[in-house]
């Protein structure tokens, strides 16, 4: 309580009725597998042409991150988070130390290998220093060095140098001038391109000796060493990632273990490309969205599924935060354009994002034109389809006159309640909503006041969403309720500091099969009762 202890006016500000609950995001997705190059901790990308800058291009036939991640904005995303799958045993490229600093490749991989900077005086500031770094494909022979004897490393060997007498052209240059290793300063080193806080999209510096303001020794054109991709291809154990950061090496999580940190809790779509084809894989990534309980799955089928018969994903994990999706499509890849037979998850993931924006997280994600889409794998027929629905498999099938389109719904739940996509996602929301809108509410005093306040606060919000149609009823006595009284709570609840809210939505669910019955009338027939 304020003190008064002397005459006068004063003004003070209180709160009353309900706290406004925002609508979490339900569009962001998280696309887990194996890229050209870049961070293995998860990026932000909201654009095709910025995965590029940030992961590269196309490295290998059977690897789908980009054309994925290229369907995915092409279909109505917006937004997601791109976490790079690398062998555990992979190796950061690296340049030994170039006077006070370190610098290292971005991420793991032989990709660092073919890195090359160049250290110089800056243009304006005295006393600054200027970096420039480069990097070439795999495609691309890296350029001779300026030194006429220069180190070996994996990827650039004497013979590929004595073959190149003019430069090659880089796929990624970045310039960085008037630097500085003066911590005050605002060109500082680690304020442009430092350890997981820079500009860069290839290397990260870190100034190992802060006592000393001195500009780093001019270099030559040197490449990078020792970055390696591990001793095996990437499996489920790299998929998991690592667990815990590490201070001395400065790690930080990677895979499916970065997605559980507070910083990506506006994640609400998990995407692997063909994780199906990985043993374990599927099941690793339905365990994590039952135990995040605001994600939510997209599979696919594994490549040439013919076979209607076999395929039934429900057979191995039946689940609800997840929609299993056949067959595979055909698409312009977007730097080739060769036509590419692809798994349709990432195309799919968009479809979700579009339709959550231009309807909303109620409405279910089908009868959808998959935007891209050229060619399907396998036609998928009536008769077919018929087989599949009941088994949870969402069909992506062609008709004349209206495109290629997404014809199912359903996740892979074996509870009736939850077999809709937009069911379970809609409680997703409104379960996220309400859990981040009403911390608020926690140490308040646990008394009628409070529970007035915070029935008005899920009551404005539930109103909210049955107006956009979210929810089913004509009234909102038929299409929500919130109780949170003495009914809800025991004396023994409350003397333990349980606040208890039951809450009731009645949510809208797809019309998945719609029959018209007709009737012929006869001259004599007036009437008819059905």
């Amino acid at each position: 309580m304020p003190e008064y202890l002397a005459p006068g006016v004063f003004i003070e500000e209180f709160e009353i009725g309900a706290k406004p609950i925002e609508g979490v995001s339900t569009s962001t997705a998280a696309f887990l597998g194996e890229t050209e190059r870049g961070p293995t901790y998860p990026q932000l990308v909201t654009s095709f042409p910025e995965y590029r800058r940030i992961f590269g291009e196309f490295f290998d036939e059977q690897k789908f991150m980009p054309v994925s991640v290229d369907g995915f904005f092409a279909n109505g995303g917006q937004r997601c988070y791109v976490t790079r799958i690398v062998d555990t045993a992979a190796a950061v490229a690296a340049a030994l130390a170039v006077g006070p600093i370190t610098i290292n490749a971005i991420g793991e991989g032989t990709w660092g290998n073919r890195v090359a900077f160049t250290i110089k005086a800056a243009s304006t500031q005295v006393g600054g220093f200027r970096l420039q770094v480069h990097y070439w494909s795999a495609t691309k022979l890296p350029p001779t060095p300026i030194d006429p004897t220069p180190s070996v490393t994996d990827n650039v060997t004497p013979a590929i140098l004595a073959q190149l007498r003019s430069q090659a052209a880089t796929q990624l240059s970045e310039d960085f001038d008037d630097l500085s290793l003066d911590p005050a300063s605002p060109n500082y080193i680690e304020k442009r391109i430092g350890k997981n806080l820079g500009l860069s999209m290839l290397v990260e510096v870190t100034h190992t000796a802060v006592a000393t303001t001195d500009p780093p020794p001019v270099t030559p054109l040197t490449f990078l060493t020792a970055g390696s991709d591990g001793d095996n291809d990437v499996a489920l154990i790299d998929y998991q990632g690592r667990q815990e950061p590490s201070a001395t090496t400065g790690q930080r999580r990677s895979g499916l273990a970065a997605l559980t940190e507070p910083a990506f809790e506006d994640v609400a779509l998990v995407y692997a490309p063909n994780a199906s084809a990985e043993p374990g894989l599927a099941d690793e990534l339905i365990t994590h969205c039952e135990n995040n309980r605001f994600q939510f799955l997209i599979l696919d089928s594994l490549q040439r599924s013919a076979q209607i018969s076999q395929i039934d994903p429900r057979s191995s994990r039946a689940t609800q935060y997840a929609a299993f999706y056949y067959p595979w499509i055909k698409v312009f890849e977007p730097i080739s354009g060769a036509r590419k037979l692809v798994p349709p998850g990432g195309h799919v993931a968009g479809i979700y994002a579009r339709t959550d924006i231009e309807r909303g997280v109620f409405k279910a994600p089908a009868n959808e034109i998959v935007r891209g889409a050229l060619e399907l794998e396998f036609e998928v027929t009536n008769g077919a389809q018929q087989i599949l629905n009941p088994r949870g498999v969402n069909a992506i099938r062609a008709f004349p006159g209206r495109g290629r389109r997404v014809w199912g719904a359903r996740t892979l739940s074996d509870n009736t309640l939850w077999k809709y996509v937009n069911v379970r996602r809609l409680f997703i929301f409104i379960e996220a909503s309400i859990f981040r809108g009403t911390q608020w509410v926690v140490f308040e005093p646990n008394n009628d006041r409070l529970w007035a306040r915070v029935k008005q606060t899920i009551t404005e919000f539930l109103r909210t969403q049955w107006r956009q149609g979210a929810l089913f009823g004509a009234t909102e006595e038929e299409a929500f309720f919130v109780k949170v009284d003495r009914t809800t709570m025991t004396d023994d609840d409350i003397n333990n500091g349980r606040l208890i809210v039951v809450i009731g939505i009645a949510p809208t669910r797809p019309a998945e099969f719609v029959i018209f019955r007709i009737a012929q009338l006869t001259s004599s027939a007036t009437t008819v009762q059905l």
